[in-house]
């Protein structure tokens, strides 16, 4: 029965709004049923999304839908074709050790590539700390691992995660893909590769992992960054690492009225711009889709469970744990199960991916309505981002 669990998680996200408000918003609020984006109240932001829209042909459509990467030692040059034409909504900065310089010659790159583009581009990193930080270098402070922020009281966590938005925002990073949400077990720190072994958990109890999750959350927003709760429904079960392969990515724990999404809940109780789905399988809830191809787990669990009508991201589509889709396939599978940004490392991919999507939006008006909603997602996002105008 899910009913005991809805109530527990429309608790838990009243109990975080009533914190501070923050000062980036995601488009739409939440509430406790999904609303399709035709039947919207109409409002400016959502207006002016819908106008950009209709000045959108298809390829600048599925490039809002799509986010490619920059290594640390990558050229910028080898991304103007994509980022000149809108071709892309943002670039993830990977590798370690970047620092201020680096970053705001890239972002200045990448601006004057993207100049004549209506739309700006999410510069996203995944400054989590500890071992996940790729903003490292002069200009930005030592991040502490999620374990050791989920010790502090929330109130410090989140003074804290304001002065790291503030260095990021500085340099011109837009969003952060954080705060890893996922609740791993005791029993299982040393053991789950994803999440345990690097320490990216706030700890295994999920009403203190949401606590920790909304504080970064608000933290974060206050700096003018945006953020991204990940990884749903949960990486804290799973002994494999979805980034290399499918083996022992499968959970047999987490079920649709799981105690586990309480930190989910709270997390986007505190407004994140973004949601990340992670490329596990839950047997217990959708066995023959990984969570980024799952109906179930992104339409009816995340947006219709938990009320979640912002943007959908996927986890890197370029991962071993879905090598068995071929990659043409993968865009269109994420967006019919209700997601929104895939991220594509590698430009080979990312125009495979991008191909696919085009010919099924060809052939399916449906689908081609769905990708239309997926954009107005996007642009209300980066309306809030300041990033149309």
């Amino acid at each position: 029965m899910r009913r005991p669990l809805a109530a527990v998680l429309l608790l838990a996200m009243a109990m975080a709004a009533c914190q501070s408000a923050p000062a980036t918003a995601p488009s739409a609020p939440i509430s406790t049923m999904a609303t399709p984006v035709e039947t919207l109240t109409p409002t400016p932001t959502l207006d002016i999304a819908h106008r950009l829209l209709a000045t959108m042909d298809t390829d600048q459509k599925i490039g809002q839908l799509m986010m490619t990467d920059l290594d640390r030692h990558g050229s910028v040059d080898d991304l103007a074709d994509v980022v000149g034409a809108g071709l892309v909504t943002g670039v993830l900065l990977l590798g370690n050790d970047w620092d201020a310089d680096d970053v705001r010659q890239v972002v200045s790159a990448l601006r004057q590539q993207s100049v004549a583009q209506p739309v700006g581009l999410y510069i996203a990193v995944d400054q989590e700390g500890g071992n996940v930080q790729r903003l490292s270098g002069d200009g930005f402070d030592a991040i502490a691992s999620a374990t050791e922020q989920g010790t502090w009281a929330t109130d410090d966590l989140q003074e804290a995660a304001t002065k790291w938005a503030r260095q990021l925002s500085s340099v011109g990073v837009n969003l952060n893909l954080a705060p890893v949400t996922d609740t791993v077990p005791d029993a299982m720190k040393s053991s789950n590769k994803p999440i345990g072994v690097f320490r990216r958990q706030f700890g295994s109890d999920p009403g203190s992992v949401g606590d920790h999750a909304a504080a970064f959350v608000r933290g974060m927003n206050a700096g003018g960054v945006q953020t991204c709760v990940k990884h749903f429904p949960g990486l804290g079960r799973i002994k494999g690492n979805t980034d290399v392969s499918g083996e022992g990515t499968n959970d047999s724990v987490t079920t649709r009225d799981d105690p586990y999404l309480t930190a989910f809940a709270k997390g986007i109780a505190a407004n994140p711009a973004m949601v990340m789905v992670s490329l596990a399988t839950y047997d217990n809830i959708d066995p023959d889709h990984v969570a980024a191809f799952s109906p179930i787990i992104i339409t009816q669990m995340l947006r219709g469970d938990l009320g979640w009508s912002g943007v959908v991201i996927s986890d890197a589509l370029n991962a071993g744990a879905v090598k068995s889709v071929p990659v043409d396939q993968r865009g269109v599978d994420f967006i019919e199960a209700g997601g929104d940004i895939a991220i594509f490392p590698g430009l080979d991919d990312l125009t495979a991916a991008a191909d696919g999507i085009k010919q099924q939006m060809q052939s399916s008006p449906q689908f081609a309505a769905m990708v239309d909603q997926s954009v107005l997602r996007v642009l209300e996002a980066k309306l809030t981002a300041g990033l149309i105008g």
